[in-house]
């Protein structure tokens, strides 16, 4: 047996019993009388007797209650414990899983209220009574015994709640902290990051540690992603398996657009599945902004289980949609089938209004550049050389921002305002970025065709007779290069993009390639998005929201799921990079004097939403079995059962003061 706090119950045991005991030693006040005989008065002075100083106590049964009594309250405050495993004191990691799947509301809980609860909160619930269960060393032993426990949560990246520690309060406050992520489920690297932990660094000779290696507690659905890549040794992991249900409609896919042709338009193609045995029956609705612009009914299939009943292929149905939307907005598209997880029935995207893109270019006259840019679609291209560009307010186009992207042609230039550029040749001064050489005759050697700026461009056949060796800032991003040096780069500073190509186009055989006008297409379109202040119409959740074009150290908001207006600053570029989203939702940065800029993160994981628990983990090791029922407690609290024996001796001790005073 344990004690949890005795130090609280030797020191109200030191007051109160004494002062218990000093209440007979009391000497009652008394009036003198002269009687004629003390036959009738025996008791009178034996009273007088009893309460007279340092007099032996007569043998007494209130007392002896009292004492009982108060002995058995001051033994539960010093809370004992039977500990039901014997043992010396053992290590354990806590693994609680708290991706989108644990957020299913199919645990009922039938201790308190009957409603369905989160797996997460059921997870939760049973590590705080695994917490409850460990053996816990007495104030006084001379060796300790106590159970020690590190606290991980997990998806798609472990965090460490807490380190291993004794103290169950701590233990306690750290996995009430653990909130739900609406991200993938992977364990390897939860492992990883405990097994770094559990190394012991008490060692005996030949470098073997004292102590037995730490044991692994999961707390999971099962729905684990990468179990085929952890490899754990023989009962070194221990499973309790959440949830009883997966029933589950998902949207897994969602996809919009705008036709080249009918810009005007959006077109929606969304992917409905279904996890269960039996089609279903739903509605599929899109809205804009809140407002709903059409729903459609859809049946979707039942899904089919292979030989192993974990894996499943889910019934899917595609439902699309052509809406006559020119403006821009949020898009959602949710399935209206109530079911047991709800962060994967909607699926948002941010749309951009149609623009077509004023240029300025700035030249002292380069036809084919001219000629390349007007065959985009665009809807001006106004020229200017050096001299009437420098006599412009570039204040007042920084502010009212009267084209979308400016071109410099092989100028100089000493001042530029704030805005996205395509600069050809030497660079315009004030951007970290100067000419330290001159390369001649040389082919691009290297381009990264992944970029959105060099899609489908073919670089290996141009030839630059004359070009320009550049010194880039550290951040700037290079996307071709010469052999001697960048020749694409991309830059931001400012608040500005800067796109830099490294010689002039007349210098090169470039323009009689068909990457010529391809990659001027790439760069208006690039830029525009840059213009639009959206980069991508939705991201998953997991992945940072990276804004570009603020000002240099711009104070920016962001709200959305489970944020209350985070304050931000964007650095000395206008560049923003927020942490990674773990909710799925629309997300706002309010900058000032500028538009709220809306972000939507979504799910899209099939297999996350496929939430049937899964009571059996097939790892690289092997298989693990989940264990039978709820956690159960190893020990057995008995202040209770003392705090009820002081009661029952105070009746009792209430019962014979009143039957002596009747008597």
């Amino acid at each position: 047996m344990t004690w949890l706090t005795p130090i609280i119950g030797l020191v109200a045991a030191a007051v109160a019993v004494p002062l218990l005991v000093l209440l007979y030693f009391l000497r009652l006040k008394r009036r003198e009388e002269v009687v004629s005989s003390t036959f009738l008065w025996k008791r009178a002075v034996q009273d007088l007797q009893v309460n007279a100083p340092f007099q032996r106590i007569r043998r007494n049964l209130l007392l002896l209650l009292q004492l009982l009594a108060i002995a058995a309250v001051l033994a539960a405050l010093a809370g004992p414990v039977m500990a039901l495993r014997p043992g010396p004191g053992r290590r354990y990691v806590m693994l609680i899983d708290r991706s989108a799947s644990m957020q299913a509301t199919d645990v009922t809980d039938v201790a308190s209220t009957g409603g369905p609860r989160t797996r997460l909160d059921e997870a939760k619930q049973q590590a705080r009574r695994f917490v409850d269960s460990l053996a816990t060393r007495w104030t006084f032993a001379s060796a300790g015994i106590s159970d020690q426990v590190m606290v991980v949560a997990f998806d798609e990246h472990p965090k460490v709640m807490c380190t291993f520690t004794a103290d169950k309060r701590q233990l306690a406050v750290a996995i009430d902290s653990i909130e739900p992520v609406d991200g993938p489920s992977r364990l390897a690297e939860a492992v990883t990051v405990a097994r770094a932990f559990m190394t012991s660094p008490g060692t005996e000779a030949n470098n073997r540690t004292s102590e037995e290696p730490a044991k692994l507690v999961l707390f999971s659905d099962g729905r684990i992603q990468d179990l085929d890549l952890i490899t754990v040794g023989r009962e070194e992991l221990t499973f309790h398996c959440m949830g009883q249900s997966g029933r589950n409609l998902a949207v897994t896919a969602m996809q919009t657009r705008r036709p080249y042709d009918a810009p005007g338009n959006v077109q929606v193609l969304a992917t409905v599945a279904n996890y269960q045995d039996s089609p279903i029956a739903t509605d599929v609705q899109v809205s804009i902004d809140a407002n709903v612009v059409g729903v459609r009914p859809v049946t979707v299939s039942a899904a089919r289980r292979g030989a192993d009943s974990n894996d499943v292929e889910p019934g899917r149905a595609t439902v699309e949609w052509t809406l006559s939307y020119g403006g821009g907005g949020v898009l959602e598209v949710r399935q209206m089938q109530k079911d047991l997880l709800a962060c994967d029935d909607a699926a948002w995207s941010v749309l951009v209004p149609p623009k077509r893109l004023s240029i300025l270019l700035v030249t002292a006259g380069n036809p084919v550049l001219e000629a390349a840019l007007q065959s985009c679609p665009v809807a001006k291209v106004d020229k200017a050389d050096a001299r009437a560009f420098a006599a412009m307010d570039h204040a007042g186009m920084t502010l009212e921002q009267p084209y979308d992207v400016i071109v410099l042609d092989n100028v100089e230039v000493t001042s530029i305002p704030k805005g996205r550029f395509l600069v050809f040749g030497r660079p315009p001064s004030g951007m970290e970025a100067s000419v330290v050489g001159a390369v001649e005759n040389t082919f691009i050697a290297d381009w990264r065709s992944g970029h959105a700026v060099l899609r489908h461009c073919n670089l290996a056949q141009v030839f630059v007779a004359k070009g320009l060796r550049l010194d880039l800032p550290r951040d700037a991003q290079v996307l071709a290069d010469f052999s001697e040096g960048p020749a694409v780069a991309l830059v931001h500073r400012g608040g500005s993009t800067f796109l830099l190509v490294a010689f002039d186009v007349l210098q090169s055989n470039w323009p009689f390639e068909s990457s010529f006008i391809l990659f001027c297409y790439n760069t208006l379109d690039f830029l525009a998005l840059q213009t639009a202040q959206v980069q991508v119409s939705h991201r998953k959740v997991g992945e940072p929201i990276v804004v570009e074009g603020l000002a240099g150290h711009s104070p920016v908001t962001i709200t959305g799921p489970g944020l209350d207006r985070i304050a931000a600053r964007a650095d000395d570029s206008g560049r923003l990079r927020f942490p990674p989203t773990q909710l799925a939702g629309v997300y706002r940065l309010d900058a000032p004097q500028q538009a709220s800029r809306p972000f939507a993160v979504n799910l899209l994981d099939a297999r996350e939403s496929e939430i049937a628990p899964r009571p059996q983990l097939t790892l690289a090791s092997g298989q693990v079995q989940a264990q039978s029922g709820r956690v159960k407690r190893t020990n057995m609290p008995l202040w209770p059962a003392l705090v009820a024996a002081a009661l029952v001796l105070v009746c009792i001790e209430w019962w014979v003061y009143n039957a002596r005073v009747r008597i």
